[in-house]
């Protein structure tokens, strides 16, 4: 009996209790939510690619749980802003992720909203290269309507993809790779370009899906000012009897570079501005001729470029002048068995070496900074390594000449020791020489000829270990201060070869080692 009124008085207490509470009675919202930010500004973002995420936080500052009636986009269905309000989607069909109803907030809480944009200019074609795109998140109606800007920058470009068949199978490349003859089917996804696609001109921006590739007897000419960006695993490759011409001129502002030839990611929000290895690399296929690379910016690639082949060719197989490579997640130039000639060349940040002439072949920088200020993870492997062998997947070992490896008034310093490894195969040759050179090398460890700094027929006037006086290296700002040890140390012989310096200012009178001249730092 004594159960039973315990139980019977618990039950009637419960249903007291619960009767009273307020917790689950929400009341309309009246208009006082506010907000994280008045106006939600996404990022640059190219039109048909897919913007970041970008969140709104909603306050509920009342004692009061709450419904908002409507959260919804001003332009509706049409909108190409997309929202995730706090994990839902909201109605299903076209006003999904564009109309919630019914939202509740409770007392002295928030919610998040996450925004996307994507502007489909299959729906919507327009005629300006760059516009504001806008829109408004609006919170309830009426006297009680609150609203929360959108704005984005669209741009448009020239997108270069390859086709889907019928099964949505995408296209790969067919071309001879191992340059026997005969063509051989791969599976790097992507085109050669047609006749009026060979002129990448500075009228828009191209953005590069898959791998872009220039045919046998084909030339692709880069004008002054163009941009070219990458999506992810992506980029250009020149095929045998292919030539690349990147014909940059010297921008007058070095902050808009607009005569300078960028190649980059197409992320354009500022939290990719410097993240490595967003694309693959420009891939200078064994048997292709006369590249030519001149005031270009080549950065946050996997290796910015792979150049192979064709070292004994009479002509170098690449020159690479006035141009600087960043942020490469593996290597800035990897070059094998081929030929490089570069002339105020700047590299840094690179996760493995930022120059790596593997496999023999025939390399000469003049006047340039070939640094490596990696801070990302560890790095395993100097600035520079020079070695005159393959090892193969079973282990063997295939050797080749290293006919010449000259750095002439070069800079090859970074934040790791050594900054320069050479690592040499007796069963072939194995020439280089510094000339005039600021290099980091302290480490007892690497014995033998090649690393005799006093013998001057390899090491001649080369400075060791001094502080270049880098401006900002973690920032690739690779400037040289009037202090740096490198000041007034250039040869003036190779100095006459490069009259100027990377920021065209004349450098044969007192020449500074390096592709920089040096400056007063402002404090």
């Amino acid at each position: 009996m004594k159960r039973i009124l315990y139980f019977c008085l618990t039950l009637i207490i419960l249903l007291f209790w619960s009767s009273c509470r307020k917790d689950f009675d929400f009341s309309p919202s009246t208009g006082n939510l506010e907000f994280s930010r008045d106006t939600v500004y996404l990022d640059t973002i190219f039109t048909n690619i897919g913007s970041s995420t970008y969140n709104l936080k909603v306050y509920n500052r009342s004692d009061d749980d709450i419904v908002i009636p409507t959260i919804q986009l001003t332009r509706g269905a049409s909108s190409f802003y997309r929202m995730n309000v706090d994990g839902m989607t909201g109605e299903e069909g076209p006003n999904e992720g564009k109309v919630f109803d019914n939202v509740e907030l409770l007392a002295n809480d928030s919610l998040f909203i996450f925004i996307e944009t994507t502007y489909n200019t299959d729906t919507a074609p327009i005629s300006d290269l760059e516009f504001l795109y806008t829109d408004a998140i609006e919170f309830d109606s009426g006297s009680n309507q609150q609203k929360v800007e959108l704005v984005t920058l669209i741009r448009d470009a020239v997108f270069i993809f390859p086709e889907r068949d019928a099964q949505g199978i995408i296209e790969t490349l067919t071309f001879d790779v191992d340059g026997d003859g005969t063509d051989d089917e791969t599976t790097l996804q992507g085109r050669f370009l047609e006749d009026d696609e060979l002129t990448f001109t500075n009228e828009k921006p191209y953005v590069i899906y898959g791998y872009a590739a220039v045919d046998d007897g084909d030339e692709l000419n880069i004008d002054p000012g163009a941009r070219v960006h990458f999506h992810a695993n992506s980029g250009l490759i020149v095929t045998s009897g292919g030539s690349l011409k990147v014909n940059g001129a010297f921008s007058d502002d070095q902050e808009l570079l607009e005569n300078e030839v960028i190649f980059e990611g197409d992320r354009l929000e500022p939290l990719f501005e410097d993240v490595p290895g967003q694309w693959g690399t420009i891939w200078l296929f064994p048997g292709s001729v006369d590249n030519e690379i001149n005031f270009a910016t080549i950065k946050n690639a996997s290796a910015g470029i792979l150049c192979e082949g064709n070292q004994s060719e009479p002509n170098y197989k690449l020159n690479i002048n006035n141009s600087k490579i960043y942020n490469s997640s593996n290597f800035g130039i990897l070059g094998r068995a081929t030929s490089i000639r570069g002339e105020n060349v700047v590299i840094n940040s690179s996760g493995q070496s930022s120059f790596a002439g593997t496999v023999g072949g025939r390399y000469n920088f003049t006047h340039s900074t070939l640094a490596n200020y990696w801070n990302n993870s560890f790095r395993q492997f100097p600035s520079v390594l020079l070695n005159n062998f393959l090892v193969q997947e079973d282990n063997s070992v295939v050797t080749n000449d290293l006919q010449e490896a000259n750095f002439n008034n070069c800079i090859i310093f970074g934040n790791d020791n050594p900054e320069f490894i050479l690592d040499e195969d007796s069963d072939s040759a194995f020439n280089f020489k510094f000339t005039n050179c600021l290099l980091r090398f302290d480490n007892n460890s690497f014995t033998g000829n090649n690393y005799d700094f006093d013998n001057a027929a390899l090491y001649e006037n080369c400075i060791f270990n001094d502080d270049p006086e880098f401006r900002d290296p973690f920032n690739n700002d690779l400037i040289i201060g009037e202090d740096s040890a490198a000041n007034m140390q250039g040869n003036l012989f190779f100095a006459g070869q490069v009259p100027t310096d990377i920021l065209n200012v004349n450098r044969t009178a007192s020449p500074d080692i390096g592709a920089y001249q040096s400056i007063t730092f402002e404090d």
